[in-house]
Protein backbone atom coordinates (compact mmCIF):
# COMPACT_ATOMS: atom_id res chain seq x y z
CA UNK A 1 0.00 0.00 0.00
CA UNK A 2 1.35 3.33 -0.95
CA UNK A 3 1.24 6.04 1.62
CA UNK A 4 1.27 9.65 0.52
CA UNK A 5 4.65 11.24 1.01
CA UNK A 6 5.03 14.15 3.37
CA UNK A 7 5.33 17.56 1.76
CA UNK A 8 8.92 18.82 1.47
CA UNK A 9 9.99 20.78 4.51
CA UNK A 10 10.44 24.51 4.13
CA UNK A 11 14.06 25.78 4.48
CA UNK A 12 15.07 26.08 8.08
CA UNK A 13 16.64 29.13 9.68
CA UNK A 14 20.08 27.44 9.52
CA UNK A 15 19.85 26.93 5.77
CA UNK A 16 18.80 30.54 5.23
CA UNK A 17 21.75 31.75 7.31
CA UNK A 18 24.17 29.55 5.34
CA UNK A 19 22.77 30.83 2.03
CA UNK A 20 23.05 34.45 3.22
CA UNK A 21 26.66 33.88 4.34
CA UNK A 22 27.61 32.32 1.01
CA UNK A 23 26.05 35.16 -0.98
CA UNK A 24 27.64 37.76 1.35
CA UNK A 25 31.06 36.10 1.04
CA UNK A 26 30.76 36.03 -2.74
CA UNK A 27 29.83 39.73 -2.86
CA UNK A 28 32.77 40.58 -0.54
CA UNK A 29 35.13 38.59 -2.78
CA UNK A 30 33.90 40.54 -5.83
CA UNK A 31 34.39 43.87 -4.02
CA UNK A 32 37.96 42.93 -3.00
CA UNK A 33 38.75 41.74 -6.52
CA UNK A 34 37.41 44.99 -7.98
CA UNK A 35 39.46 47.04 -5.50
CA UNK A 36 42.62 45.08 -6.35
CA UNK A 37 42.12 45.52 -10.09
CA UNK A 38 41.48 49.24 -9.65
CA UNK A 39 44.82 49.64 -7.84
CA UNK A 40 46.86 47.41 -10.15
CA UNK A 41 47.86 50.28 -12.44
CA UNK A 42 49.45 52.33 -9.65
CA UNK A 43 53.19 52.76 -10.28
CA UNK A 44 53.97 52.12 -6.60
CA UNK A 45 51.91 48.92 -6.34
CA UNK A 46 55.06 47.00 -5.36
CA UNK A 47 55.84 49.37 -2.48
CA UNK A 48 55.63 47.47 0.74
CA UNK A 49 54.58 48.82 4.09
CA UNK A 50 57.92 47.85 5.60
CA UNK A 51 58.17 48.04 9.39
CA UNK A 52 61.28 50.18 8.77
CA UNK A 53 59.35 53.06 7.20
CA UNK A 54 59.69 56.10 9.45
CA UNK A 55 62.37 54.42 11.57
CA UNK A 56 66.16 54.65 11.59
CA UNK A 57 67.87 52.50 8.99
CA UNK A 58 69.51 49.45 10.55
CA UNK A 59 73.13 49.89 11.59
CA UNK A 60 75.64 48.09 9.38
CA UNK A 61 79.27 48.03 8.38
CA UNK A 62 79.95 46.12 5.16
CA UNK A 63 82.94 45.75 2.84
CA UNK A 64 83.12 47.73 -0.39
CA UNK A 65 83.00 45.57 -3.53
CA UNK A 66 85.96 47.28 -5.22
CA UNK A 67 88.15 47.16 -2.07
CA UNK A 68 87.15 44.52 0.49
CA UNK A 69 89.58 45.99 3.04
CA UNK A 70 87.51 49.17 3.16
CA UNK A 71 84.14 49.19 4.90
CA UNK A 72 81.17 51.54 4.65
CA UNK A 73 78.67 51.81 7.45
CA UNK A 74 75.35 53.42 8.09
CA UNK A 75 77.08 56.26 9.97
CA UNK A 76 79.19 57.03 6.87
CA UNK A 77 76.03 57.55 4.80
CA UNK A 78 74.25 59.95 7.16
CA UNK A 79 74.07 63.63 6.31
CA UNK A 80 72.68 63.21 2.78
CA UNK A 81 69.80 61.08 1.50
CA UNK A 82 70.61 57.89 -0.35
CA UNK A 83 68.88 55.25 -2.39
CA UNK A 84 70.01 51.74 -1.51
CA UNK A 85 69.47 49.23 -4.32
CA UNK A 86 69.74 45.51 -3.54
CA UNK A 87 71.03 43.55 -6.53
CA UNK A 88 73.01 40.49 -7.56
CA UNK A 89 74.60 39.25 -10.77
CA UNK A 90 72.44 36.11 -10.39
CA UNK A 91 69.22 38.18 -10.52
CA UNK A 92 67.53 38.44 -13.96
CA UNK A 93 65.15 41.20 -12.76
CA UNK A 94 68.15 43.28 -11.68
CA UNK A 95 69.37 43.31 -15.28
CA UNK A 96 65.92 44.53 -16.41
CA UNK A 97 65.96 47.29 -13.77
CA UNK A 98 69.57 48.36 -14.35
CA UNK A 99 69.06 50.83 -17.25
CA UNK A 100 66.28 52.59 -15.33
CA UNK A 101 68.47 52.88 -12.23
CA UNK A 102 71.43 54.06 -14.33
CA UNK A 103 69.35 56.82 -15.95
CA UNK A 104 68.16 58.04 -12.56
CA UNK A 105 71.67 57.89 -11.07
CA UNK A 106 72.92 60.10 -13.93
CA UNK A 107 70.72 62.92 -12.65
CA UNK A 108 72.88 62.98 -9.49
CA UNK A 109 69.78 63.98 -7.47
CA UNK A 110 70.68 61.42 -4.81
CA UNK A 111 73.51 59.05 -3.96
CA UNK A 112 72.72 55.57 -5.24
CA UNK A 113 74.29 52.88 -3.06
CA UNK A 114 74.55 49.39 -4.49
CA UNK A 115 73.90 46.58 -2.02
CA UNK A 116 75.38 43.51 -3.67
CA UNK A 117 73.69 40.55 -2.00
CA UNK A 118 74.72 36.87 -1.92
CA UNK A 119 77.09 37.34 -4.84
CA UNK A 120 80.63 36.24 -5.55
CA UNK A 121 82.78 39.39 -5.86
CA UNK A 122 84.20 38.30 -9.23
CA UNK A 123 80.70 37.78 -10.63
CA UNK A 124 79.50 41.14 -9.32
CA UNK A 125 82.51 42.99 -10.75
CA UNK A 126 82.11 41.29 -14.13
CA UNK A 127 78.39 42.16 -14.16
CA UNK A 128 79.11 45.85 -13.45
CA UNK A 129 81.79 45.88 -16.14
CA UNK A 130 79.30 44.45 -18.63
CA UNK A 131 76.26 46.59 -17.77
CA UNK A 132 77.86 49.70 -16.24
CA UNK A 133 78.22 50.94 -12.68
CA UNK A 134 75.64 53.59 -11.73
CA UNK A 135 76.44 53.35 -8.03
CA UNK A 136 78.14 55.93 -5.84
CA UNK A 137 79.53 52.98 -3.88
CA UNK A 138 78.80 49.23 -3.83
CA UNK A 139 78.74 47.40 -0.52
CA UNK A 140 78.67 43.61 -0.37
CA UNK A 141 76.74 41.26 1.86
CA UNK A 142 77.56 37.75 0.70
CA UNK A 143 76.55 36.12 4.00
CA UNK A 144 73.41 38.25 4.54
CA UNK A 145 74.95 39.82 7.66
CA UNK A 146 72.75 42.94 7.39
CA UNK A 147 69.97 41.69 5.12
CA UNK A 148 67.82 40.33 7.93
CA UNK A 149 67.85 43.66 9.78
CA UNK A 150 66.81 45.45 6.59
CA UNK A 151 64.06 42.91 5.90
CA UNK A 152 65.61 42.00 2.56
CA UNK A 153 64.22 38.79 1.14
CA UNK A 154 64.89 39.14 -2.57
CA UNK A 155 66.43 41.21 -5.30
CA UNK A 156 65.91 43.75 -6.57
CA UNK A 157 64.70 45.77 -3.63
CA UNK A 158 65.19 49.50 -3.17
CA UNK A 159 65.15 51.66 -0.04
CA UNK A 160 65.03 55.46 0.19
CA UNK A 161 66.77 56.80 3.28
CA UNK A 162 66.75 60.49 4.26
CA UNK A 163 69.68 62.60 5.47
CA UNK A 164 68.90 61.72 9.10
CA UNK A 165 69.12 58.00 8.34
CA UNK A 166 65.35 57.41 8.43
CA UNK A 167 63.89 54.90 5.95
CA UNK A 168 61.21 56.68 3.92
CA UNK A 169 60.30 54.15 1.22
CA UNK A 170 60.78 50.54 0.17
CA UNK A 171 60.10 49.04 -3.23
CA UNK A 172 60.25 45.33 -4.04
CA UNK A 173 60.89 44.33 -7.63
CA UNK A 174 62.45 46.16 -10.55
CA UNK A 175 62.21 49.93 -10.68
CA UNK A 176 60.48 51.23 -13.79
CA UNK A 177 60.52 54.67 -15.38
CA UNK A 178 56.95 55.22 -14.13
CA UNK A 179 57.90 54.37 -10.55
CA UNK A 180 60.94 56.65 -10.71
CA UNK A 181 59.01 59.54 -12.29
CA UNK A 182 55.76 59.27 -10.32
CA UNK A 183 56.88 58.00 -6.92
CA UNK A 184 60.63 58.16 -6.27
CA UNK A 185 61.59 61.48 -7.92
CA UNK A 186 58.84 63.46 -6.10
CA UNK A 187 59.95 61.97 -2.77
CA UNK A 188 63.58 62.90 -3.44
CA UNK A 189 62.50 66.39 -4.52
CA UNK A 190 60.55 66.78 -1.28
CA UNK A 191 63.67 65.81 0.68
CA UNK A 192 65.69 68.41 -1.20
CA UNK A 193 63.09 71.01 -0.30
CA UNK A 194 63.23 70.04 3.35
CA UNK A 195 59.94 68.12 3.23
Amino acid sequence: MNTPSAPEAAPTGGRRLLAALLVGGFVLLLVLLGWGVSRSDRPDRESLPSPLIGKPAPEFSLPVLHDADYRIGSNDLRGKPYLMNVWGSWCPACQVEHPVLARYAETKRIRVVGYNWKDEPEDALRWLEQFGNPYWVVITDYDSDAAIEWGIYGAPETFLVDADGIVRWKHVGPLTDDIVDEVLAPMVEAMEGGG
